[in-house]
């Protein structure tokens, strides 16, 4: 059965600190959530946080790490990984901006070792999707290239059900496409405007996407909402877990 998350990038601005991070880590558990994505948070020690997590009855499944520790501390992520029990290590955001050094070479000779030293060391890489992965270029879409560069068993993705749909994607036909490589994935809904919503508050067809979503072998659903347009993303997060609750899930 699979199992939603809270992504904590919802939540980035009350976690600047140490202290900021573990009042969030409360208010997440207080919703009824088990489970989080680490990501966009305060530096922190792996220790601290396993601890952290025990103390509110929460298990981190994902993180996001900064490339600069993802290319150049590989196994000291592999260390802290190990001590809060998370197997599922991602790479959020990879722009292909040439005038930023982010080009498809640049990628290919970052990231590929990285999956090769991840999986050596238990844990397997995940490319976070936004848009700019469904631009076509000669006739191929990026997301299909990133599928082609590294084998299925050492990276997968966390597709994220929004930035499909705004790259002119189904969410639903993408997680078939990359059925076995998708453990985690984010949930995000798109109301009009491509703007963001709280789950079940936009125009996401869920019912697809949760139907493939199993079938592809998906285990954790994490709830994401970048811009909460103003609210509390507390507030936001409770509503989608109210909404995903509804459909049957805990």
């Amino acid at each position: 059965m699979m199992q939603i998350g809270a992504q904590m990038y919802t939540t980035r601005e009350s976690c600047k600190t140490l202290e900021g991070f573990s009042e969030t880590l409360r208010r997440i558990a207080d919703l009824g959530y088990h489970t989080v994505q680490v990501s966009g948070t305060c530096p922190y020690d792996g220790a601290w946080l396993k601890q952290e997590l025990d103390r509110n009855g929460l298990r981190c499944v994902l993180t996001h790490i900064p490339v600069p520790q993802l290319t150049g501390e590989t196994e000291k992520v592999i260390r802290e990984h190990d001590l809060f029990g998370c197997r599922y290590v991602g790479l959020g955001f990879w722009a292909f901006d040439p005038e930023r050094n982010m080009s498809w070479d640049k990628w290919l000779e970052l990231f590929p070792p990285v999956a090769e030293k991840l999986h050596a060391g238990g844990k397997y890489f995940m490319y976070h999707n936004h848009d700019r992965e469904f631009i076509r270029t000669d006739g191929k879409i990026w997301m299909e290239r990133l599928a082609e560069a590294v084998p299925a068993e050492k990276m997968g993705f966390t597709l994220d059900t929004f930035w499909v749909q705004v790259g002119g994607g189904d969410p639903a036909q993408w997680l078939e496409r990359l059925s076995g490589r998708v453990p985690c994935i984010h949930l995000k809904d798109c109301a009009y405007g491509q703007s963001m919503a709280v789950v079940g508050e936009g125009n996401i067809n869920f019912d697809r996407v949760f139907e493939k979503a199993e079938a592809a072998g998906t285990e954790y659903m994490l709830v994401e909402q970048d811009d909460c347009h103003g609210e509390d993303p507390i507030e936001c997060l409770r509503r989608s877990r109210l909404y995903l609750k509804a459909c049957g899930f805990d």
